[in-house]
């Protein structure tokens, strides 16, 4: 099932997509935001109240995409993640896995607007894959870790590269206002093999910049799962951005940085594309 949070007729809400249609969820749930579904609700029941309920609008009719979820209450990223990424940064395989956050006002929904503001001009792109938290939790044991995921859904974590080196601490850079792109939707998990290997490809203005397999990942989603449930529980809605693979723009040479009237996309094989155009402030 894949579900969508989006803008209508100037109001948010979410839903799932049937056939060419969306069942409006919110409307039936009295809620605007799916991380609060997910919490009060739950996935289980989210999933059954959509295969019962009929399409209310079809799929263009609505203004506009919103982060798929767009009221986590944590967004967890993963930082030095594959191994060329590593290599390209010069730094060092660590131990444990490098974990920063983002606050959900730096996100911004399939078809919108990323923006480049105005006191930088070095927005990279980061093509990455997130995984929404389902089912919360405390120290999840990583072969427990699967039953925890909501579902998975396309990312870029647009990095302001100057404000994130500003200091060893990188949150500055990672928190400007609509950097992320999140969505288009969130692909339950029950569509997804534990196992199974997806293909990760950041393109701008058509061109290949990043391409990759999870099974590159150093640490592992059941391992991102389990290392971050034992610092934080985490809670129905979570987000955990895994991180992106080598190619990013800051490390080429020259460095390729987004400019205003540019378009990124990041590709995930059955999670569909995530298209942003970037637009100066």
């Amino acid at each position: 099932m894949k579900l969508i949070s989006f803008s209508r007729k100037g109001a948010n809400s979410f839903g799932a997509i049937v056939n060419e249609g969306v069942v409006d969820l919110g409307a039936r749930l009295n809620l605007t935001d799916l991380g609060a579904a997910l919490r009060q609700v739950g996935i289980d029941a989210i999933k059954e109240l959509a295969s019962k309920s009929p399409a209310d609008f079809d799929l263009a009719k609505f203004e506009a995409f919103r982060p798929v979820v767009a009221d986590p209450d944590k967004i967890l990223c993963a930082g030095l993640n594959y191994d060329e990424h590593v290599q390209e940064t010069k730094k060092q395989r660590t131990e444990r896995p490098t974990i920063f956050m983002r606050v959900a006002a730096s996100q911004v929904g399939h078809e919108q607007s990323i923006v480049l503001p105005p006191e930088s001009d070095r927005l990279d792109y980061e093509g990455e894959i997130a995984v929404v938290i389902g089912k919360g939790g405390r120290r999840i044991a990583e072969d427990q870790a699967y039953q925890h995921i909501a579902g998975f859904a396309c990312y870029n974590d647009g990095s302001i590269r100057d404000w994130q080196l500003h200091t060893s601490q990188w949150g500055p850079g990672k928190n400007f206002e609509s950097t992320g792109g999140f969505g288009p939707t969130l692909v339950t998990v029950d569509e997804i093999g534990e196992n199974e290997v997806l293909t990760l490809e950041t393109r701008l203005n058509g061109q290949v910049m990043q391409h990759a397999t999870t099974d590159m990942l150093i640490f592992s989603i059941p391992t991102l799962i389990a290392y971050c449930s034992s610092f934080v529980t985490l809670v129905p809605g979570d987000v955990i951005v895994t991180g992106t693979p080598g190619g990013v723009g800051a490390k080429r040479n020259p460095p390729v940085f987004m400019r205003d009237g540019d378009v990124v996309e990041v590709e995930v094989s059955k999670l569909g594309i995530l298209r942003n155009h970037i637009r100066a402030e």
